[in-house]
């Protein structure tokens, strides 16, 4: 009899199944024969985009009741670069949960010195600076500059590769960054063409937290 095949459920915080679906998009290079099954979630509940600290926090209850209620994943991951709810999610399981913003970054120090972030407006970035200071990696953070673009133009919106790639040359010429960390989930389609354009590790944060979360699952049901 064969064992179950683990499950790692990617939950988009937002109600835009445009994001969802760009989610699942880049995952794809994640998905092998036998590994885990990756499924992408989106949160009903959520704002259409999640780009203020009101937004945050009206999702994090919605999280952990979703999370607690799941008892056939092996892991979690909250696609949503601010990681909402992410230690009140961690208890309220027994199994590893996963915040995006966390693991891009933690990824893009593994891969480079110092790290700039493209975030999608002026306003997420005191709220990103808070956490990177309770992570204690503040001084590896060369810079971070905004999009001033929406979390669904990010998506879906004209010209928005463009404006990554003029916001990601100004994070490593002008501020030295070694990596950029892509700081929206929305962004995920974007990546490769990014990298290409800026000649350095580019790091989609979503795809960072599941090879994290594989990384988990494959480890526990090996042991």
């Amino acid at each position: 009899m064969s064992a179950r095949r683990a499950t790692i459920r990617v939950i988009n915080p937002n109600s835009n199944e445009l994001v969802t679906r760009s989610i699942d998009t880049a995952l794809e290079a994640l998905r092998f024969e036998e590994g885990p099954e990756i499924v992408c979630t989106t949160l009903s509940q959520g704002p259409f985009g999640i780009e203020t600290p009101a937004d945050v926090a009206s999702v994090v209850m919605p999280l952990r009741a979703l999370v607690a209620a799941d008892n056939a994943s092996d892991a979690f991951v909250i696609a949503c670069y601010s990681d909402p709810g992410l230690h009140v999610c961690r208890e309220g399981t027994t199994r590893p949960v996963f915040g995006i913003a966390e693991c891009g970054v933690l990824t893009a120090l593994a891969r480079a010195g110092s790290f700039g972030v493209i975030a999608i407006g002026q306003r997420s970035i005191p709220r990103h600076m808070r956490y990177l200071r309770q992570m204690g990696l503040i001084d590896r953070l060369a810079g971070e500059r905004p999009l001033n673009m929406s979390v669904a133009q990010t998506a879906s919106g004209e010209g928005t590769l463009e404006r990554m790639i003029e916001v990601g040359r100004q994070l490593k010429e002008e501020d030295g960054a070694q990596a950029v960390v892509m700081g929206c989930a929305g962004m995920a389609r974007h990546r490769h063409p990014l990298e290409d354009a800026l000649a350095i590790p580019v790091i989609d944060p979503t795809q960072a937290a599941v090879t994290m979360a594989i990384g988990a699952v494959q480890v526990a049901n090996a042991m």
